[in-house]
């Protein structure tokens, strides 16, 4: 059949492809497989990684209720009902739900909701500094040991060895008895028994890298061995540090919950978690609430850092995680 074509009128053209939206534009820049420049290539893999991590339902969960942790902490003074320090003995000891006070109070009528909101800020307060001190202590002192190499590395790693000895908390505890009971003291104490298998794993790295092809042309064009280790090395290193770093913050959680339990750590009124059990240990069977709300506070935070943990590590460290 022929074509029928109205006088004065072609046929009908083609429909043109609909413009791209600014999303799919950024989605295509962001997965494309030719990135532009060094800048593209890392951002670009930065977000194969969030999709990757996005996949982990269980990993998404941990980050929900972290997020939620620091929003809680954050806003704490809008957030609790009723002032943390405020002692009602008329009210003491009230269960969930009576006299306006949702988890109940304690032994000295202080609202438990309100304290664990402010308790919040103590334990991320503790997980960051740790975070910040043991992995760059670690990092440093396992890098020189596996580039040195020689004395240099026995020296540091039998000093590591020592510390790896002992358990951490017992670890801790003779720190802090040493440097005195405060949440400062437990830090620095957390600190000193955390940084050793984060050495173990920097000079592991670090033995495998120095040996690679690359770092051979680094020292062929003259780079001195301290610009070689912070500059080629420790970036290398950092990917496995994060996932250390994250399962271990429920650890030290723990760690510093334990010495707050002990009165070690963050010292009265303080709305510390572990300082709150300690308390409601003495009406346990007749007064549950009083040192269940704060353990459960601390479970799920460590649960969470689990969580995230695994999901950094599948997408952080492949080679461990799948398999």
């Amino acid at each position: 059949m022929t074509e029928t074509v109205t006088p004065g009128h072609g046929p009908e053209p083609a429909p043109a492809p609909a413009p791209a939206t600014a999303a799919q534009s950024w989605r295509a820049w962001l997965t494309t497989d030719t990135p532009t420049s060094r800048r593209h290539a890392r951002i670009a893999s930065l977000y194969h990684g969030w999709l990757s991590f996005r996949a982990n339902p269980m990993a998404m969960f941990g980050l929900y209720i972290l997020v939620f942790l620091v929003l809680v902490a954050i806003f704490a003074p809008l957030l609790a009902p009723h002032d943390p320090f405020a002692q009602d003995l008329g009210n003491r000891l009230q269960p969930l739900g009576a006299e306006g006070h949702l988890l109940g109070t304690d032994s000295l009528g202080r609202d438990l909701l309100s304290r664990i909101i402010y308790g919040s800020r103590i334990t991320l307060y503790i997980v960051t500094l740790v975070a910040l001190l043991a992995p760059i202590v670690g990092l440093f002192v396992g890098t020189v040991a596996g580039y040195v190499g020689g004395w240099a590395d026995t020296i540091l790693m039998r000093i590591t060895d020592i510390f790896l000895a002992f358990p951490r908390l017992v670890l801790a505890l003779a720190f802090v008895a040493a440097l005195g009971a405060g949440i400062e003291n437990a830090i620095i104490a957390i600190s000193l028994t955390a940084w050793p298998p984060y050495a173990r794993i920097a000079r592991a790295e670090t033995l495998t890298i120095r040996r690679s092809d690359y770092i051979s042309a680094v020292k062929l064009q003259g780079a001195r061995p301290l610009r070689i280790i912070t500059k080629h090395i420790w970036p290398l290193c950092i990917s496995s540090l994060i996932v250390r770093v994250t399962l271990d913050m429920a650890g030290i959680i723990l760690a510093a919950a334990g010495l707050g339990f002990l009165g070690l750590g963050a010292q009265p009124p303080s709305p510390e978690w572990g300082a709150m059990i300690s308390e409601g240990r003495k009406f346990i069977l007749d007064h549950w609430w009083v040192a269940t709300v704060p353990g459960l506070a601390i479970f799920t935070v460590s649960l969470a850092f689990n969580l995230l943990g695994d999901g950094l590590r599948d997408v952080l460290d492949p080679k461990d995680g799948g398999q």
